[in-house]
């Protein structure tokens, strides 16, 4: 088991290198000459050490030429190193952006089912936590790795043209050394992974409680809250020592082995120098050798001691990247244009296997018509404009746009023709203007100043300090409930959908504002087919037909005015006694 996912995480780590270092071609090729380039120069180095300290006794002309040409060495190296690194992090962040990015919008398509089993805050934590600890990994390790073992190769040899015995004793301890690598190598990936995921949960759970603030305080549920942040902070705490100390263990097992390795060496040259064997400055050079070679290493097990926690990282990326769509796209039958006849054949669908909400509905609502949704809280109203955009698909039966069944439309094409106005509205940290056309640059201001009248949204509009440019939420201006129901409908407008689904869009509004939104509801379902969930009657006294829910079935189902003509009718009994029996 542990094999197979040893397996899967290196080729996960090879799929990510292949696809966001392949477009940096050019400068992958120049870090990597930099780094080699580097690493000859700290070979070259201790060569010229060494023949400084064996002409200690010679011309003062040699020494300050082996001095200088020393110096010029440290600083091309200095300069080199440091332009690898300039290299390195322009490749690190356009691998790592281009991560989030691909990680950001595959999140963004995956279906509601997944977002109901992962917080916000944890996705963020694994678009942006994960991604950020593949850093060295995208800009170093490979090129680091394969230096590194390239320079153990030329200083084993050097040291054997120094003396066959020196060059035999660091070679078995580097082989001794790289062969006690691998079975450390996985040492600790299940603990950084299991620190990654504690991250992730600290993280969803902040970020729900800060977005919840409100009724937090509002029912007294602080105590709660901070009990469980610290459990969950502890826990993170616990993992987090656990890794580390595991990849400690790694790191300090093999410094104390190279402390063994230079001390051996050390001892090897002494001998050698008393017996006349060796000169002091080659023993320099020796020892500057071996110290290269346990930094050498020491630097491969640290690429490897990061790789471990970058490991954890690319597998929770790689989990994440290939989370399937539960929604797949259809195969591109196009919608017809205008308003969209909605049906629905025998369509049966639940949350869960063990219940369904929506049981066997059948109904046909024409182009062009509206229809008022009513029903109690639980009834499926919801659920059933939900999944007319296919954000769930049916277990039985099938929906019908224009005739065609929503499963062989794009996802595209079928939520282009749907609007939504919900009684949340989500307003972004930018301005009207971006609000309102969702960042499309190709929307002209003349177009949304019309649509911000036809709204009677002109006084407000003009009230505005910046226009089109003022800034909304956050750090800019606070709108009203009506005023956001307005702009989203002003959202809707701009999309000029076929079907129009209003879920519960003025069940928060008090009765001046409500009634400023009806003529807003009016204008925006004139020409299309229309959806309306309601809480008071007074939403759907201008609706062409009545569909009343319950317990995920039709409890009742016709034109709006014969229904209330009909005394015996539940809408015509609902006229009567208002609509508290349907949503209590």
């Amino acid at each position: 088991m542990a094999q197979s996912e040893e397996r899967v995480s290196f080729r996960a780590s090879v799929a990510l290198l292949k696809t966001y270092l392949k477009p940096q071609w050019l400068k992958v090729s120049l870090l990597a000459l930099l780094l080699f380039a580097s690493l000859g120069l700290e070979i070259l180095a201790p060569q010229l050490l060494g023949r400084f300290i064996d002409s200690i006794q010679g011309s003062m002309a040699v020494l300050m030429y082996l001095a200088l040409f020393f110096i010029g060495l440290v600083i091309a190296n200095q300069l080199v190193t440091a332009f690898a690194g300039y290299i390195s992090e322009d490749i690190s962040w356009k691998a790592t952006n281009a991560l989030r990015t691909d990680l950001a919008l595959h999140c963004l398509n995956l279906d509601m089912s997944f977002h109901k089993k992962h917080t916000p805050g944890e996705l963020i934590e694994r678009v942006d936590g994960d991604v950020a600890q593949l850093s060295t990994f995208f800009s170093r390790f490979v090129f680091s790795v394969l230096a590194r073992v390239l320079l153990l190769i030329g200083v084993v040899a050097l040291t054997f043209a120094v003396d066959w015995r020196i060059g035999l004793l660091l070679l078995a301890f580097t082989l001794l050394m790289i062969g006690l690598l691998r079975p450390l190598q996985g040492i600790a990936v299940p603990h950084f992974r299991a620190a990654r995921q504690a991250s992730a949960e600290f993280a969803g759970f902040l970020e729900e409680r800060i977005s919840s603030r409100e009724d937090i305080v509002g029912n007294g549920a602080q105590a709660y809250v901070m009990l469980r942040l610290s459990q969950l902070a502890r826990r993170m705490l616990h993992t987090a020592r656990l890794s580390s100390v595991t990849g400690l263990f790694f790191s300090s097992a093999i410094e104390i082995t190279l402390a063994l390795a230079v001390a051996a060496v050390l001892t090897l040259g002494a001998y050698l120098l008393r017996g006349g064997q060796m000169s002091v400055g080659t023993i320099y050079v020796t020892y500057y050798y071996t110290t290269l070679i346990t930094q050498s290493l020491y630097a491969i097990t640290y690429q490897i001691d990061q790789l471990q926690s970058a490991t954890a990282s690319i597998q929770r990326i790689t989990e994440l990247a290939h989370m399937p769509r539960a929604i797949v796209d259809g195969p591109g039958v196009p919608l017809p244009e205008g308003p969209l006849a909605v049906r629905f054949n025998d369509v049966s669908f639940g949350y869960t296997p063990d219940k369904e909400v929506i049981q066997h509905l059948s109904f046909a609502l024409e182009a062009g018509r509206t229809l008022g949704l009513l029903g109690r809280t639980g009834s499926g109203k919801t659920t059933l404009t939900r999944l007319l955009a296919r954000a769930y698909d049916v277990q039985q039966g099938a929906i019908r746009l224009g005739g065609v069944d929503v499963r062989q439309a794009t996802l595209d094409e079928l939520r282009s023709q749907i609007g939504v106005v919900t009684q949340e509205v989500q307003l972004f940290h930018a301005s009207l203007r971006d609000n309102l056309t969702f960042f499309d640059p190709g929307i002209s201001d003349e177009r949304l100043e019309q649509v911000i009248e036809n709204l009677n949204l002109g006084q407000w509009y003009a009230s505005l300090p910046a226009g089109l440019d003022t800034r909304l939420a956050g750090d800019g201006m606070a709108l009203s409930s009506g005023e956001a129901q307005l702009l989203a409908f002003a959202r809707v407008f701009l999309r000029d959908p076929a079907l129009v689904i209003l879920d519960e869009a003025s069940s928060r509004l008090d009765p001046v504002t409500e009634q400023l939104l009806e003529g807003a509801i009016a204008r925006l379902l004139a020409g299309r087919t229309g959806i309306v969930i309601a809480h008071h009657l007074k939403t759907v006294q201008h609706v062409d037909d009545i569909l009343i829910l319950e317990d995920g079935k039709i409890c009742e189902y016709g034109e709006r005015a014969k229904l209330a003509a009909d005394p015996n009718s539940r809408f015509a009994h609902l006229l009567k006694t208002g609509l508290a029996e349907v949503v209590a």
